[in-house]
């Protein structure tokens, strides 16, 4: 007997992504949870398998704007820009951010709103 196997299919995750995206909009979940959720759905369906866990730490600019694949005055500006989900974090007069936010931030967006980062 052969088990029943049920895929995720991308168009299902960009109606949930579209349908959550309301749901922040009306603060009845939070972003970060959205693009977990989002990040998490797109990875089933496109490798069938969850996430890797992922050992959560606070990074800093630079690390932040490498992750994303950005230099750092771009990625300065397109913060001052309002253009992330994730937000900073301050540690004492340092600023870092969850390097999991910046993960869900890139699994979760949308590949045909993608276009090539500038370069600075």
């Amino acid at each position: 007997m052969q088990a029943n196997t049920t895929t995720i299919r991308i168009q299902s995750v960009k109606l949930i992504s579209r349908f959550l995206r309301i749901m922040t909009d009306e603060d009845l979940v939070s972003v970060p949870e959205a693009n977990t959720i989002i990040a998490e759905l797109k990875h089933i369906a496109e490798r069938g398998e969850n996430l890797p866990p992922i050992m959560p730490k606070l990074i800093d600019q630079e690390a932040a704007a490498a992750m994303l694949g950005v230099g750092l005055s771009n990625f300065k500006k397109l913060e001052r820009e309002n253009a992330f989900s994730f937000k900073r974090k301050m540690v004492g007069t340092s600023v870092r951010y969850r390097n999991i936010d910046i993960i869900n931030f890139i699994m979760a967006s949308d590949d045909s709103s993608h276009s090539e980062p500038a370069s600075d």
